[in-house]
């Protein structure tokens, strides 16, 4: 009677906690929050300045006394205290009523994650407000997000490329039955975007920039037009703010190291694949998921590298919090696929 007195007063949430952003599904409301991982911290009393996309716009902007920092690295937690601050925030834009009774968590987590770093991410959750935890590992949720059929005995591959983590799964009867887990994903292109142009140019650009020139001209394989774009930094040499125009070409092969890492990952992945299902996924195909999806050419690129169909989905960015979403729904049908955390 508690149980579902409870479920009725509170408005339960499914959390795809990533490095880059971080999605919220409230039951019976769908997405209610989609911002980024980032809280901006007063430095002198840790305090919350700013949270979500206030605070991105913030990042190698602030003032000594205030942090804009991104509590996530590589998919896990790596500044717990704000995180939990994060967490709170989010939690707390989420829900419309003040309720009563605190509400049941799904947190999506990368599939390659320690008992240490699961620990926190349900710790985190509990401080900021959550009756229970359940945990599920990213691809799964993918996979039930995109209305795979997970619970059958025929293999579905997932590749989820998100801003920490690479998560490559083939999943059947509810379980993941090979995967390959890798901390490279968006952040490790931007990063490399960052050191390629420092290395040729002697200009340095800010973390926000090479994630927009990835995004407007980067690709993984040739394009029919090849693009240009103009950015701005600071060169190294004389000191002074400069301008620059780089090509889709050069783009291309300042990100072709963590893109090689992508593929061998996949190729280990489908190493690994048990004949009979790797059979399913010749017939069936790849499906392809995440932020990191939306690179141009790159469904190309991993076509091309494995003679496999590659399919993307269409709103790539949601499908591990719909999947997650669709758990909560009925968190006793996907007990076999959950990792629980309640109070004693």
């Amino acid at each position: 009677m508690f149980s579902r007195l409870s479920n009725f007063l509170s408005n339960d949430v499914a959390i795809d906690l990533g490095t880059a952003n971080t999605l919220v599904f409230v039951k019976g409301n769908g997405i209610v929050l989609d911002e980024p991982s980032v809280v901006a911290v007063d430095q002198s009393n840790r305090k919350v300045y700013a949270v979500g996309k206030e605070a991105k716009a913030m990042l190698g902007k602030t003032p000594q006394h205030i942090a804009a920092i991104r509590p996530m690295k590589d998919g896990v937690i790596a500044d717990f205290e704000i995180t939990e601050m994060m967490l709170r925030e989010f939690i707390k834009k989420s829900q419309k009523k003040k309720l009563f009774i605190r509400p049941r968590i799904v947190i999506a987590v990368p599939s390659g994650i320690t008992e240490v770093e699961k620990r926190a991410v349900r710790d985190s959750a509990e401080h900021a407000g959550a009756r229970d935890v359940y945990l599920i590992a990213e691809p799964i949720a993918a996979a039930i997000g995109v209305g795979l059929p997970v619970d059958k005995p025929s293999g579905n591959m997932i590749i989820d490329i998100g801003g920490g983590t690479t998560e490559i799964a083939v999943i059947a009867l509810d379980g993941i039955v090979a995967n390959c887990s890798i901390r490279v994903a968006g952040d490790e292109m931007d990063e490399a975007l960052v050191n390629y142009v420092k290395r040729t140019y002697n200009l340095l650009i800010g973390e926000q920039t090479a994630e927009q020139i990835k995004m407007q001209i980067g690709s993984a394989t040739m394009l029919d037009n090849e693009l240009e774009i103009e950015v701005k930094g600071r060169d190294l040499v004389a000191g002074i703010p400069k301008n620059l125009k780089l090509t889709s070409e050069e783009i291309r092969e300042a990100m072709s190291e963590p893109l090689s890492q992508i593929v061998e990952a996949l190729k280990t992945a489908l190493e690994q694949t048990p004949p009979e299902l790797a059979a399913d996924i010749v017939d069936r195909g790849i499906v392809l998921t995440g932020g990191g999806s939306l690179l141009k050419g790159l469904d190309t690129l991993l076509k091309e590298q494995t003679n496999l169909p590659i399919n993307l989905v269409d709103d790539p960015l949601r499908c591990v919090v719909l999947g997650a979403g669709k758990v909560l729904d009925n968190v006793h049908l996907y007990d076999r696929i959950l990792m629980q955390s309640t109070h004693d």
